[in-house]
């Protein structure tokens, strides 16, 4: 799964590779949870008359996905993650793998190896970044949920697919990363359905992130800043395992 990500580059390093129109300033944040703001990428046809080209820009939605047949939110589980291998056939998610895919910018995600209750060892958490570039981009869904009085709250969750073979000793399951020549075709749901776009939705290649072992300060929401990132001794690495290539849930 992906419970807590960073994205700390500037607005003008994201414009660059993501190409979004009239992007704010933004500061740059270290331990994103759920149920917080964050930032995503959508795509919409061109306000030019007579142009066909798509454009971009970045929304804050809520990080928890809500779907718009949900009547009371506080009775329906906080869906971060969405399971790419199943999104399309689960109620929550097949409308927004249709109509409204987006781009999830981040600088890495946080992981964590958790032992066996047996083993007496404890959790250790993981900053997980690529090894080239300074940000990445999650496949993502968004949905507007609209309450009784007409409120709308713009809510949000990232895809995720079974861990490669460098991720899989820590966690069996990992984000799904679209690449920058694959943007505009995972935006594009006005031609591209799901089908069109399951290739994309597969685990990265191993040697894309690597994986620094962390101090459980960011366990903590509260905890904010930059030495989050820094790399911490492990006495014990954890075991190499099989990835998980099963569909056991969606969330």
């Amino acid at each position: 799964m992906c419970g807590r990500y960073a994205l700390t580059i500037s607005p003008e390093e994201l414009n660059e590779i993501l190409g979004i129109m009239d992007l704010e300033d933004f500061p740059a944040r270290y331990n994103i949870a759920p149920t917080q703001p964050i930032l995503v990428v959508v795509s919409e046809e061109a306000r030019n008359k007579g142009s066909n080209l798509p454009e971009r820009r970045a929304v804050l939605v809520r990080w928890g996905f809500t779907p718009g047949w949900v009547k009371d939110p506080k009775q329906f589980p906080l869906l971060i993650n969405a399971r790419a291998e199943t999104a399309i056939g689960k109620a929550s998610f097949r409308a927004a793998m249709r109509h409204r895919r987006v781009l999830v910018p981040a600088s890495g995600f946080y992981e964590w190896h958790r032992p066996s209750k047996e083993s007496g060892e404890k959790p250790q958490a993981y900053w997980i970044k690529p090894r080239r570039g300074d940000v990445v981009a999650f496949a993502g869904l968004m949905e507007t949920w609209s309450s009784a009085d007409g409120s709308e709250v713009d809510t949000g969750a990232i895809l995720t697919t079974a861990a490669n073979a460098a991720i899989a000793p820590i966690h069996n399951r990992m984000p799904v990363v679209i690449k920058p020549e694959d943007f505009s075709r995972w935006l594009d749901c006005k031609t591209q359905e799901p089908r069109d776009v399951a290739d994309l939705m597969k685990s990265v290649e191993e040697d894309f992130f690597e994986a620094i072992p962390v101090s459980d300060r960011v366990n903590k929401v509260t905890n904010m800043s930059a030495d989050l990132h820094d790399r911490v001794t492990v006495e014990k690495p954890p075991p190499k395992i099989k990835p998980d290539h099963g569909q056991l849930s969606f969330f």
